[in-house]
Order: structure tokens, then sequence, then C-alpha cells
């Protein structure tokens, strides 16, 4: 689908058409599960489902941009998701290993290690291996690669200016590719947890 076709969807999904809300559920939904699932580990799911609830109550009022909706909806997955770990007490968990992203060859001699890691961001390996980064970094790189969110809305999810979402993406995809190219990059075993997300 197009841009212009997914803002033809949001379009005709806030006047109540079904088919145009699966449509952009259908886009959004499996980055949206990744993104919440290095957020809340095992419980992205239910939250991912309280999130669209939330979502069908309030989208007539949403105003913007198909852009605008997935960041909109975004924040909503992360309030709920910090709400989640509030009420739970605990630290997000992670419990997907990791596995093998230091062996994946390179396409080339003299390959870019940070565009190896932002192709690896759509794994499940490379949730995991994300998740290892400092917090900030970890949401601005899920935000703009996983999400696919500009820097000005990753901004607004998490209320900060484009400018640091921009660096702390840029030195999050940085550290990535400098564990792929020396072979740092570790499986996670058991229920290894990350080191907390910010709250908002």
């Amino acid at each position: 689908m197009t841009g212009a076709d997914l803002e033809e969807a949001l379009q005709r999904a806030q006047k109540g058409d079904s088919e145009a809300f699966r449509l952009l559920y259908r886009d959004l939904q499996p980055r949206l599960l990744r993104y919440l699932h290095t957020l809340a580990g095992q419980d992205a799911e239910d939250i991912a489902s309280e999130t669209w609830l939330q979502v069908t109550r309030d989208l007539a009022g949403f105003t913007g941009t198909y852009d605008g909706f997935r960041g909109w909806v975004a924040t909503i997955a992360r309030h709920r998701a910090l709400d989640h770990l509030r009420r739970t007490q605990r630290k997000p968990a992670l419990p997907v290993p990791a596995e093998d992203l230091a062996s994946w060859p390179a396409t080339g001699q003299s390959a870019d290690t940070a565009q190896r890691a932002l192709d690896a961001v759509a794994t499940t390996s490379a949730i995991a291996l994300i998740a290892t980064l400092p917090p900030d970094q970890a949401e601005a790189v899920l935000l703009r690669a996983v999400l696919g969110l500009d820097a000005t809305t990753a901004g607004h999810v998490l209320g900060k200016r484009a400018g640091a979402i921009r660096t702390a993406a840029s030195r999050g995809l940085r550290t990535l590719g400098k564990k792929l190219e020396s072979g740092e990059a570790q499986p996670l075993t058991g229920d290894r947890r990350t080191r907390g997300i910010p709250s908002r």
C-alpha cells in the first residue's frame, strides 16, 4: 500500500469504514507488537489490544496525517505499556533470545554496519539486541526504524525534540553496528530484563 492509500484509508476509517480500519491495523500492528515486546515482553499482545480499543474509541476525534496517526498510536501504546509496567511493578522484559546476529555476512567488503543493524530491525533477534541499548537510544531506534516514524513524530511520542531523537537513534544504530561488527552481540538467555524505559 502506498502512503496515499493509507491516508485515504485513515479518512475512511474515521468515518466508520471497518475495511479501511482493517487496512490501518494490518499495516501498523506487526511493527507495534515488536515495539511493545521490547517495552513489556510477553504482555505485548494484551497491551496492543488495549491500545487498539482506545484507538477505535477515539479515532473519530483524531486529526492529522497517516504519519501523525502512527505517532498517535505509538504514544497510546507507550502510555499503556508504562501503565502496565507500573501496575505489575517490574522492569520491561524481553524473553526473546537474540541469535547469531554477529554471524550474518556483510553484503560487501566494506559493508556499513549501521545499515546492517537497520536492515535487521525487523527480526525478533534484532529487537532483542536493540533492548540492550540504553533506554533512550532503544526507544528512538524502535520508533524510527521499526515503527517508521519521522524524528518529529517520534519526538512527540517521547516528549523530546526531533534533534534529540535523531541523535539517540544515530548513537543507538552506531552502537548496534559496532556490536555486530565486533561479534559482541550475545544471545539473551532466560528472562533478561532491559535497564528500564523512561517514564512519561
